[in-house]
C-alpha cells in the first residue's frame, strides 16, 4: 500500500495517488475448504438479501466470483455496523470492547497461516485474500463506527464528510479491488460515490437518528436555514426544513454526479452493476421529495418495478456509451 494511501486514510480525505489494483491478481486461496467456504458466502448471500435489497439486486449483474466477494463485503459492513446500532441500550465499555475484539479479528483475518472458524468471516478472509483488498480500509470503517459511540452531532460539512468517508467511502475502497479499474482516478470516484450513498442514507433516516438523539445534519447548515434542533426532534416539517432539504439534496446529488464520472474506469463486466447501484441508491433522494420531504413518518424507498425501470434506463445508457 502506499504512503500516500495510508495517510489519506488515516485523515479522511480522498486519496488522489493509489497503484492500481484488481481482481486480475487473485491469490493465497488454497488453505480454505472449498465445501466450508460454499457455506459461508450462502450464508453471505442470505444476509445481503435481507439486509439490502438495493445492493443485492444490483450484485446479481455481476461475474459469480465477484458477486459472492461483494456479499462478503457487506456482511462484514453490516455485522461491524450493528455492532453500534446497540449503543443507546448497551453498556458503553462493553460496546467498545467489542468493537477492540473485532478489530483483532479483522487484523487477524489479514493473516496467511489461519481461517475463520465463523462462516461470514471466513467468507469475508477468503474475499479479501483471493482480491489483495488492503487492510486500511475496513480498519478506517471501524474508526467511523466508533465516531458513533463517542458524537452524535456535527458542527459542519467537513466534520461529517470525514464520517461518511470512514463508513462508506472505504467500502467503495474494499469493492474497488473485487470489481478491477483501469486508472487509479478510479478510487477517488469510489470515495465520492461512497459520500453520496451515506447522505442518502442521512436523509432518509433523520426520522429514525432524531429517536436516537442523533443528528448527523451539520449544525451551522440548519442555523443557516433557521431550523432548529428542538423543531428537528419534534418532527416539524416546515419551509425552513424543507429548504434545508432541498439543499442537503442537492448535495447529494452532485456527489452522484461526480461519482458518474468514474464508472468507465472499471471493468467492463462491472460497470453496469455500479452503475444500477449508484442511479437505484439515488432515487431515495426522488422517493424523499415525492413524499414532500416527511422523512419522520415515511420510510423513503425505491419501489421493485422503479428498480427494473431504472435498470433499463441504466442498460441504455450504459449500452450507448459503449458504442460512443
Amino acid at each position: 500500500m502506499s504512503e500516500t494511501f495510508q495517510a489519506t486514510a488515516d485523515s479522511g480525505a480522498t486519496p488522489l495517488s493509489v497503484p492500481a489494483q484488481n481482481e486480475q491478481q487473485p491469490h493465497g486461496h488454497d488453505r480454505f475448504d472449498l465445501a466450508e467456504l460454499e457455506k459461508a458466502y450462502e450464508i453471505s448471500r442470505r444476509i445481503t438479501r435481507k439486509g439490502s435489497k438495493t445492493f443485492y439486486f444490483s450484485t446479481v449483474f455481476l461475474p459469480k466470483e465477484k458477486r459472492r466477494a461483494m456479499w462478503a463485503i457487506y456482511c462484514f459492513c453490516r455485522f461491524t455496523d450493528d455492532m453500534v446500532d446497540a449503543a443507546d441500550t448497551a453498556d458503553m465499555e462493553e460496546l467498545i470492547s467489542k468493537l477492540d475484539l473485532w478489530e483483532h479479528e479483522l487484523k487477524t483475518s489479514y493473516q496467511q497461516t489461519q481461517t475463520s472458524s465463523q462462516p461470514q468471516m471466513l467468507a469475508w478472509q477468503h474475499a479479501t485474500s483471493f482480491y489483495k483488498i488492503p487492510l486500511q480500509p475496513p480498519l478506517d470503517m471501524i474508526k467511523g463506527v466508533r465516531m458513533d459511540l463517542s458524537k452524535n452531532r456535527y458542527n459542519n460539512f467537513e466534520e461529517l464528510r470525514l464520517y461518511c468517508y470512514r463508513v462508506a467511502s472505504t467500502v467503495g475502497l474494499m469493492t474497488s479491488q473485487v470489481i478491477g479499474y483501469s486508472e487509479p482516478i478510479a478510487l477517488d470516484y469510489a470515495v465520492e460515490l461512497g459520500i453520496a450513498m451515506q447522505l442518502t442514507n442521512i436523509l432518509r433516516d433523520i426520522g429514525e437518528d432524531t429517536k436516537r438523539g442523533r443528528i448527523y445534519l451539520p449544525l451551522d447548515e440548519m442555523a443557516q436555514f433557521g431550523y432548529t434542533e428542538q423543531e428537528l426532534m419534534r418532527g416539524e416539517i416546515n419551509e425552513r426544513f424543507i429548504n434545508l432539504m432541498k439543499f442537503q439534496i442537492e448535495r447529494a446529488r452532485q456527489f452522484y454526479n461526480t461519482a458518474e464520472l468514474g464508472i468507465d474506469y472499471l471493468n467492463k463486466d462491472s460497470r453496469l452493476a455500479i452503475a444500477t447501484a449508484a442511479h437505484l441508491y439515488s432515487r431515495i433522494l426522488d422517493v424523499i421529495e415525492r413524499n414532500n420531504y416527511d422523512v419522520f413518518n415515511r420510510r423513503a424507498f425505491v419501489p421493485l418495478d422503479e428498480k427494473i425501470g431504472g435498470l433499463i434506463r441504466v442498460w441504455r445508457k450504459r449500452r450507448k456509451a459503449s458504442k460512443s
